[in-house]
């Protein structure tokens, strides 16, 4: 029987999925979630500018998307006071992170990240052969001098390292992140992931010359500007760097409507602020759910806030299975120490009150 003659490297990787949707979760439950605060995602919405330009777009969906996505590339060279040549765009930092390492991850390179650190860039690793080297979090945060460490004993290429960071929340000074660049070795990379930027505190963004060699940074409309579903991300680094994307990226991968959305986000700081208090006060209200439940909610700079459980990962996760059944979409860490926690995502308040009631019952049902 005829069938398809898979690369070697395909044949031997499992069909998994990064993370499993809650889509796919209310299909099997039946109903649908009293309250989506698993995916990190942005619940407090996109600017309604972003909305009218994204509307507007759609009567001309019958068209492609600029594939040089000029104008956005140039609103933000502006915003960032770099060159447009030092921007790409790309769909989400989740497709970026899967052109960079088609770009220079090759069978058996090796790559380093945190043990526990987002798993879609491992997934991207592992299907372009390339080998992964891990670190653990150091007090519940990543260790840039140990990643960097073991990027030199196994001459990687890449290093993934994100600030603020998820699946915890936690951050680190840019200026401390900044003086480390240069120990990076001849010939690595650094990821610098900063997805949750616009939501930290001020001094968490590192300051550094864009025409760096050694970093690109990656940025998104998903958080901060509440675009996840737009697929809208761009990174910037070196020119030389930025300009090897066009060998291999989909010209055609973001589409107009996106394209319009992003760029009046970007023109509407106004209600990013607002959606910075918005965040601050969920993130104080989770803190007093989980502390009147005799949990721990650890400090956070994102949208979302990792709960301490005060047990082990199985705790934990028997924990978020009986909020799932509950009608709450929660997520959770899944490496050890981390995984004692679960994570929610900063909601409106009516969400946040399913969370108030759900969670005492969830915590009863395993006692």
């Amino acid at each position: 029987m005829s069938r398809p003659r898979y690369t070697d490297l395909v044949a031997s990787l499992p069909a998994t999925v990064p993370f499993v949707g809650p889509e796919t979760q209310e299909r099997a439950m039946g109903r649908p979630f009293a309250a989506r605060l698993g995916a990190n995602e942005n619940i407090f919405g996109p600017s309604p500018k972003a909305i009218a330009a994204m509307a507007n777009a759609a009567q001309e969906i019958w068209m492609y998307g600029d594939p040089e996505n000029h104008d956005l590339r140039h609103a933000l060279a502006a915003f960032h006071t770099v060159s447009p040549d030092n921007i790409v765009v790309g769909e989400g930092i989740d497709g970026l992170l899967g052109y960079l390492v088609r770009l220079l991850i090759g069978q058996g390179d090796a790559v380093v990240t945190s043990l526990g650190a987002y798993p879609t860039f491992n997934y991207h690793v592992a299907g372009f052969g390339g080998t992964l080297h891990t670190v653990p979090y150091l007090n519940d945060h990543e260790d840039l001098p140990a990643l960097i460490a073991k990027a030199q004993e196994t001459q990687a290429k890449l290093i993934y390292f994100a600030n603020p960071d998820n699946p915890m929340g936690t951050w680190q000074k840019g200026e401390d992140i900044a003086a480390q660049l240069d120990q990076i070795p001849d010939g690595c990379l650094l990821v610098l992931d900063e997805a949750y930027v616009e939501l930290a505190p001020e001094g968490t963004e590192a300051v550094y010359d864009v025409e760096h060699p050694k970093v690109i940074r990656m940025r998104t409309f998903s958080k901060g500007y509440g675009m996840a579903g737009a697929r809208v991300g761009y990174a910037m680094g070196a020119q030389e760097l930025i300009e090897s994307f066009d060998k291999i990226r989909n010209h055609f991968g973001m589409n107009r409507a996106s394209q319009a959305a992003a760029l009046a986000a970007l023109d509407d700081q106004d209600w990013l602020s607002q959606t910075r208090q918005k965040v601050t006060e969920a993130r104080a209200t989770i803190a007093e759910i989980a502390r009147a439940n005799g949990l721990t909610a650890l400090p956070s700079a994102t949208n979302f806030v990792a709960i301490d459980c005060h047990r082990d990962g199985d705790y934990a996760k028997a924990l978020l299975a009986a909020l799932v059944a509950r009608g709450i979409f929660v997520r959770m860490p899944f490496v050890s120490p981390q995984d004692r926690c679960i994570r929610l995502s900063c909601g409106r308040p009516e969400d946040l009150a399913h969370v108030a009631k759900a969670l005492p019952e969830a915590i009863k049902s395993l006692s």
